[in-house]
């Protein structure tokens, strides 16, 4: 099905509101939702709203809770966002950290126990829109591990994002946003209800093979996410453990911590104010210029053209704002029996989407 930008966010405000969250918190959760559908990221969309109408209903997701600042010494500042919506507390932890690194030149923020964040390039956009270098790193806990370390067919770790953003004067932050493992566990549960197949090699099955087939991943006997880049991708998916989960939120994969069954994420932030180097100027200068001789590359076969990180999912705004989100079936019937969950009718339901 295809449904509109509008209809859908206020479907799953309402939804969020049934569950017991405040109509400003739910607005936003869900506006963070469907923005990332606009933008391509289905897996971060509003498919994830029976993971959290799940922890809304059985404690794990604390509906109204905001960031809390736990350690403040200057330039770094801990935050605890106290298991409420990822997106509140996450944007929260972000506008602090903005606030402080315009004032002091640089800062370095760990925001811990957040509900799932959703995507992390929201948070670097908000840096990139104000003129600021950021970069995130982001572990996953709560439940077990589904990424192998590569060399093994077991699974220790989670997708554990990467985020980097670069501001560019007069046009959109450059916006380097992606899981370190092979494919966000959010796409392979896409694919999985759509009876798709992922890309050539993302899954190991049970016995450590290659596969395409998402089933590997939710059926017995159960594989597990490969990194991306082979050896690469596993490490900068530990560095982001270690430094996401063990520095901020002291909660790791290890097996001595915890796996009931939630999406909580810790992510480690640093923001910088370009004028502590070269300065604004100076800066602007090079990024435009590199941009430009970077996409004047001459695009290779089966490309029209090079685009820089961050385009892509521009151009999947301007097409989905236009056309609309397309959510398959086995997706909105959970999103659908999550808002009867919650405590909405038919009726409530019909009025926002016309189906139920």
């Amino acid at each position: 099905m295809l449904i509109h930008t509008q209809p859908l966010r206020d479907f799953v405000t309402q939804a969020f509101v049934a569950a017991g969250a405040e109509q400003p918190l739910a607005l936003e959760t869900a506006d963070h939702l469907v923005l990332a559908n606009l933008k391509g990221h289905d897996s971060h969309g509003v498919g994830m709203v029976p993971t959290y109408m799940g922890n809304l209903l059985n404690g794990n997701l604390v509906p109204n809770a905001h960031a809390a600042v736990i350690k403040d010494q200057g330039s770094v500042i801990h935050i605890d966002g106290q298991f409420g919506f990822g997106q509140v507390v996450g944007r929260e932890a972000t506008e602090i950290a903005i606030d402080r690194a315009k004032a002091n030149g640089l800062v370095c923020v760990g925001l811990k126990n957040a509900h799932h964040l959703g995507r992390i390039g929201t948070y670097g956009e908000l840096c990139g829109d104000a003129g600021l270098v950021s970069i995130h790193f982001v572990n996953v806990v709560g439940h077990n591990p589904m990424v192998s370390p590569w060399g093994s067919r077991e699974p220790r770790l989670q997708t554990n994002p990467f985020c980097c953003v670069i501001p560019r004067d007069g046009d959109t932050p450059i916006v380097l946003d992606m899981a370190t493992s092979a494919v966000a566990l959010g796409k392979v549960r896409v694919a999985f209800m759509a009876g798709n197949k992922v890309a050539e090699g993302a899954l190991v099955d049970h016995e450590g093979r290659a596969t395409d087939d998402p089933r590997a991943i939710y059926e017995e006997p159960r594989g597990s996410l490969g990194p991306f880049g082979r050896h690469k991708g596993y490490g900068l998916a530990l560095m982001c453990e270690l430094l996401g989960g063990g520095l901020v939120g002291e909660w790791t994969m290890q097996p001595g911590n915890e796996r009931v069954g939630t999406v909580v994420n810790n992510m480690l932030t640093f923001v910088l104010d370009p004028d502590v180097f070269g300065g604004h100027n100076a800066f602007q200068s090079e990024v435009l210029a590199m941009v430009d001789y970077v996409k004047g590359a001459e695009p290779g076969a089966d490309f029209d053209r090079v685009r820089i990180p961050g385009e892509p999912e521009l151009e999947s705004k301007a097409e989905r704002e236009a056309e609309g989100i397309p959510i398959d079936d086995n997706t909105w019937n959970g999103i659908v029996a999550a808002a009867k969950h919650a405590g909405m009718n038919d009726t409530e339901i019909e009025a926002f989407t016309g189906a139920s």
